[in-house]
Order: structure tokens, then C-alpha cells, then sequence
């Protein structure tokens, strides 16, 4: 029989072409990690535009940018006392593309009633720790206590007649004097203010209020210039702004509570996408452009990555539940 050689090598390329393609159909689709991020990243903060959590998220994403190779821009989402914003971020669809700036209140706002049963960090994946600041009692340089403990006797002997300012009524610092209270057993009379910084220290320089419970860098400058003097802080150690100062802890008070600041995705987001956002905002968090901000703000830099994040605010959960249900108490 004849064989016709061009015929039968034009089937066997035909043959080989449709192998290869085959081949090619059949391979595995490329996953979504290996090309995430492909588009802009938004970083969700559930307050307003100019405030502390603001400032904070958009000094992290200039970092961010540059790492991820993609724009990470913030977008403010207001209202609820972080409620709306925290939600938005919580509820968001789980592709890594948004991401939450969340503070102690996802911790705090259930436990008070603030907010829907369906808000909790549970619905969250905790990515990392951006920042730090703990509870501080302070007074003015004048006034008759130079330790916690003094103050804190004093305030014993002289139940519900020591006024502490705080940010505002069921804030963390409102909280953390209330923690303060039940640590150390005895009662204050708690004085609501409009924020941290202006009037309630204000009030404090002004010698309408005994002590004020706020962060140290609200109160940090006029420490600086001799007119209050920080008493004691509700932190593991010392603060290297503050190194003269002792803790709670170093005064038999066992309550370390502040506040921070964070970032969480929604806890459906596929590992691989996960992996990358922790790995480049923590790297973006120790970035000296980003610890300088904080330092200039006067700040607390304080970073940790998904776990120890993680555990952090497990044991907070734990920590605030007396706390919260104190507040409720004296707030009927």
C-alpha cells in the first residue's frame, strides 16, 4: 500500500496541535493571589475625615501604596459612633479589595447596647495592630497626690466625691475610670466631655475637674510645660515618652486597657489573599515614615500580625464584660 508522507505529516502535526492545546485547557486557572492586588485597595474608617483614626489609616496607606504596587485609598464611612463604618468593612465582599479600620469599640459598642446583635468582631478576620495608647490618670502639679496609689486612697476615703473627666460618656476612657474603680474599690464622680484632648483637659488646667482619664498624649504637652502630672498608666510597661512614670500594675493595680487602632477583613477572605494583606501591612506599619507619624501625634506604635491580634482582643472581650456591665449599671 502507498503511503502518502505529506498527508500522513500534516495529521500527525494535527494530532501534536491538538495535544498541545489540550494541555493548555486542562492546566490549573491562576489563582487569585498570584495576581492580587490587580485594582485599588480601600481601607474603610468609620470616622470622620481629620479625626485621630483618619489620620492614622491615611499615613498607613500612603506606606501601603507603594508596597501593594496599587493605590490604597481611605474612604470614610461615618455614623453609629463607628457602627455604620466597622459594618460597612465587616459586610464587605470577602476578596481582599476592602478592608476595615476597627478601634476597641467593636469590642465595647455590643456589650453597651450600641449596637445590633449581628455587630461583632467574630464577623471579622483581625489582620493587625496599628496602634496603641493606654488609660492614664493625671492631675494638676498642684494637686495634693504625687502616686496612684495616694489619689486612689484618697478617693476611698472620700467615696464619689473625686471628679475624673473623661472623652465622653461610655468612651474607652470613661471605661477605663470605671475599670479603675472596680480594680481598686473605690467610686468616682465621672464627668462626661465632648472628646479627650479639648475641653476635658481644659477643664483639668482650669481646676474644674480633679483628674481627667484620657491618654497620655492628650495630656502629654502640658506634662511637658509642668502644669499636670501623670499619676499612673494602665499599660504592660512603661512608656518610653513617659519613662518616669509607673504603671497601674507597678502600683498593685492589675488593669492594663486602652485604646487602639487596627485593621480586620471580612472573616470569609481566602487565606492565600490574607496571607498577602498581613504580610504588607505589617511590613507598611514598621515603616519609619509611618512610626515617625505616630511619634510626631504622639501616638503609642504598637504592631502585631493576625494572631496576636487576634488574642488581643479575645482577652479585651473578656476583660470589658464587668466593665461594660458597671457602665450600664450607673447609666439607668
Amino acid at each position: 500500500m502507498k503511503v502518502n508522507m505529506k498527508k500522513t505529516a500534516l495529521i500527525l502535526c494535527m494530532v501534536l496541535m491538538a495535544g498541545l492545546l489540550g494541555a493548555c485547557g486542562a492546566s490549573e486557572p491562576t489563582s487569585a493571589a498570584e495576581t492580587f492586588p490587580d485594582q485599588p485597595i480601600t481601607l474603610i474608617c468609620p470616622w470622620g475625615a481629620g479625626g485621630g483614626t483618619d489620620s492614622v489609616g491615611r499615613a498607613l496607606a500612603d506606606v501601603a501604596t507603594d508596597l501593594f504596587g496599587q493605590s490604597v485609598v481611605v474612604e470614610n464611612k461615618t455614623g453609629g459612633v463607628g457602627v455604620v463604618g466597622m459594618t460597612t468593612s465587616m459586610n464587605a465582599k470577602a476578596d481582599g479589595y476592602t478592608v476595615g479600620l476597627i478601634a476597641i469599640e467593636v469590642v465595647t459598642l455590643p456589650k453597651m447596647g450600641l449596637a445590633p446583635d449581628t455587630f461583632t468582631y467574630e464577623n471579622y478576620r483581625p489582620l493587625a495592630l496599628l496602634n496603641a495608647d493606654p488609660c492614664a490618670i493625671t492631675v494638676s502639679v498642684d494637686a495634693p497626690w504625687n502616686t496612684l496609689q495616694e489619689f486612689l486612697d484618697y478617693a476611698k476615703e472620700n467615696p464619689g466625691e473625686v471628679t475624673v473627666g473623661n472623652a465622653g460618656s461610655g468612651s474607652i476612657w470613661h471605661l477605663g475610670a470605671i475599670g479603675l474603680e472596680e480594680a481598686a474599690g473605690v467610686e468616682f464622680k465621672h464627668i462626661p466631655y465632648s472628646g479627650g484632648a479639648n475641653p476635658v483637659v481644659v477643664d483639668l488646667l482650669g481646676g474644674h475637674i480633679d483628674a481627667v482619664a484620657v491618654s497620655p498624649a492628650e495630656v502629654g504637652t502640658h506634662v511637658e510645660a509642668g502644669k499636670l502630672k501623670i499619676l499612673g498608666i494602665a499599660s504592660e510597661e512603661r512608656l518610653d515618652k513617659f519613662p518616669e512614670v509607673p504603671t497601674y500594675k507597678e502600683q498593685g493595680i492589675d488593669l492594663v486597657l486602652g485604646t487602639w487602632r487596627g485593621l480586620a477583613v471580612p472573616k470569609d477572605t481566602p487565606d492565600d489573599v490574607f496571607a498577602i494583606l498581613e504580610e504588607k501591612f505589617v511590613e507598611a506599619a514598621n515603616d519609619p515614615k509611618f512610626s515617625d507619624f505616630l511619634a510626631n501625634a504622639g501616638l503609642g506604635h504598637i504592631v502585631m500580625g493576625s494572631e496576636d491580634f487576634t488574642a488581643k482582643i479575645q482577652r479585651e472581650d473578656t476583660l470589658l464584660d464587668p466593665i461594660c456591665a458597671k457602665y450600664l449599671e450607673t447609666a439607668e
